[in-house]
């Protein structure tokens, strides 16, 4: 799958940070996981760090993919707002949900500070902002619901809104707890961490998967198999291949990084901005001062549209944020578009399916995928470890 099109700010930020080897020959190794995005990454590190034998393997260069398109917002808040997605799966299941994405940007961050990664992370809070005045009244709903949780939200009226981060709206909804990142870095990073039993392969592409009676068998494209006790699939919206049914409904999306932008333009505390209407506008800094800016999804993730839509997509996304503050001299400097995908209860999926035994999936679809992966890789990690985990159920594939 053809997963971005354009310039993604990280990949020519970082560049080929690190070289690994190719896979030609056999192999055999407690868990594979399949995917060295973020996603794999995580999955990996959680494993490893737990003593397991763990062999990576990609067809790309790793973070390749999804990774370095995205504009990595770490938000504990779903893409259903939590007093709706009550109604879609259910109150335990909603508030769960929530509360295991807000711990999940913590444990992120504790990785980074345990592990000294040398990456672009940093803490910031998360503001959602109405986009006419009839969202004001779900905003409300919104923060009673997330209070009644314990979640640290406060309701801003229109005149603090616009005081605060320059934003004429009628209310905004602000949650204390958000991360940015360098995800394109962070991924590298977990992946080159010096553990004996990790061992990471790119450009190695599998051709087949079979079952076996104590594990499974990848049948290699260039040569060569695996055979692995347990496989852990971290393939992102590839990752439908493997699957009976269909579990994610594909999209594309847009975004622009800005020339380093003067700090008088900039608002407080790197504030993580969105919007309430569908598709949503969304906008973050880095830590040299560009603005992240990304929306105006499509339907589909055809390569031929997303190329000829860039550049006025690109064009739409300059006059939205002129709209929304029309004081910022605002210079893009970097353009892509990239596959992205959400599930039909904005829910990530993580687990087992019956027709691949010793396989599990760890698909972190919707806008806070990477948050999803790390919650995703500590219930897979325990179930490979046999230890009990309480959001075990929280987004298997039979809800």
């Amino acid at each position: 799958m053809d997963l971005r099109t354009g310039e993604p700010y990280w990949l020519m930020k970082n560049g080929y940070t690190h070289t690994y080897p190719t896979l030609t020959e056999d192999l055999q190794t407690e868990v594979c996981v399949l995917g060295a995005g973020i996603t794999g990454a995580l999955a990996a590190y959680a494993l490893a760090k737990e003593g397991v034998e763990v062999t990576v393997i990609d067809k790309r260069h790793p973070g390749m993919g999804s990774t370095s398109a995205s504009t990595a917002l770490l938000q504990y808040e779903i893409d259903e707002p939590l007093h709706t997605l009550v109604d879609k799966v259910g109150r335990r299941r909603a508030e769960a949900s929530y509360a295991a994405c807000y711990r999940a940007i913590d444990a992120i961050g504790a990785i980074v500070r345990e592990e000294n990664l040398l990456v672009d992370f940093f803490k910031s809070p998360s503001l959602q902002y109405a986009s006419k005045p009839s969202h004001a009244r779900d905003l409300k709903k919104e923060y009673e619901a997330r209070r009644a949780i314990g979640l640290d939200v406060a309701l801003l009226p229109g005149d603090e809104v616009e005081e605060l981060y320059g934003i004429g709206a009628p209310a905004g909804l602000l949650s204390s707890q958000g991360a940015q990142v360098d995800v394109y870095q962070l991924a590298h990073a977990l992946l080159t961490i010096p553990l004996d039993n990790l061992r990471v392969y790119d450009t190695t592409e599998v051709e087949e998967v079979r079952p076996r009676r104590r594990g499974v068998e990848l049948r290699l494209a260039g040569g060569g198999r695996i055979r692995a006790r347990r496989l852990v699939i971290c393939c992102g919206y590839e990752s439908q291949r493997f699957l009976s049914r269909k579990v994610v409904e594909m999209a594309t999306t847009y975004a622009i990084v800005t020339k380093p932008v003067d700090m008088q333009y900039l608002w407080p505390d790197r504030t993580l901005l969105w919007e309430t209407k569908t598709p949503y506008l969304y906008l973050r800094t880095t830590e040299d001062d560009r603005i992240i800016v990304g929306g105006r999804d499509d339907e589909g993730h055809s390569r031929r549209r997303r190329n000829n839509a860039l550049e006025k997509k690109a064009a739409r996304i300059v006059r939205d944020v002129h709209r929304l503050r029309p004081d910022i001299p605002f210079h893009p400097d970097f353009i892509w578009a990239g596959a992205f995908g959400g599930t039909e209860d904005s829910l990530s999926y993580v687990g087992q399916v019956p027709e691949m035994d010793n396989t599990y999936f760890i698909l972190g679809f919707g806008g806070n995928g990477i948050v999803f992966s790390q919650t995703g890789s500590e219930i897979v990690r325990d179930a490979i470890l046999q230890r009990k985990n309480e959001n075990a159920d929280l987004y298997s594939f039979d809800r």
